[in-house]
């Protein structure tokens, strides 16, 4: 585990606020340096506590947990946010990746799952659970004869491709992409659908995700 991960945990439930606050507490380099109920909780605790990592449920929210993940992601962008939650409905996942979380776990995996995330955010990385990697991945994959379900082989993406998916992989928007490979917003859209159509691929979480779980963040 990396050192110095000070994490603030937003739940609405008291015993799950305590329990993830028990559980983490025994890992190295581990800090909580707080907990928040709701919404309004989060956002000031965020500037009284300063943490490294915020560990979020939407039912913590008033409005949408996708819009609290905004509001901070203005005010802190270099927090890593992890979504840990019962929610699995593919709208929800990408809209919290769109709003800036940085992974998302579901609270009936196994505990090794949240330590993963925890170390991958902290080491500036983008992780999604397997449950929910799959999910993602799968469902917008194209349903076409044998082996439907599954994203074709990556071995076809051209060096371009490879570098934009990297960056999707690194949670960059198109703009972003576009300014830091010096070319236009429209050739980026185009390499983007591209590889989506190489890997069968439908929407942008899918390309995430399978950035995520097929190691392009590690390269």
């Amino acid at each position: 585990m990396p050192r110095n991960s000070r994490i603030l945990i937003a739940d609405n439930h008291g015993i799950m606020r305590d329990g993830l606050c028990a559980l983490l507490a025994g890992l190295d380099g581990v800090e909580i340096v707080g907990t928040a109920a709701n919404g309004a909780d989060t956002l000031r605790a965020v500037d009284e506590t300063t943490p490294d990592m915020l560990i979020v449920d939407f039912s913590c929210c008033a409005t949408t947990g996708t819009d609290l993940i905004g509001q901070i992601k203005k005010r802190r962008p270099e927090l890593r946010i992890l979504v840990l939650t019962f929610h699995k409905e593919d709208y929800l996942i990408e809209a919290a990746l769109r709003a800036g979380a940085d992974g998302y776990v579901l609270k009936n995996e196994d505990r090794a799952q949240l330590f993963c995330a925890i170390n991958m955010l902290s080491e500036g990385k983008r992780y999604l659970s397997v449950a929910i990697s799959e999910r993602v991945t799968s469902g917008h994959v194209n349903a076409q004869g044998p082996g439907a379900g599954r994203t074709r082989p990556a071995r076809t993406l051209t060096p371009r491709e490879i570098e934009v998916i990297k960056l999707i992989a690194a949670g960059q928007r198109t703009r972003e992409i576009a300014r830091q490979l010096s070319l236009s917003h429209k050739t980026i859209e185009k390499h983007r659908a591209s590889l989506m159509r190489k890997l069968g691929l439908k929407t942008a979480t899918a390309v995430a995700a399978f950035a995520i779980t097929h190691g392009y963040h590690d390269s």
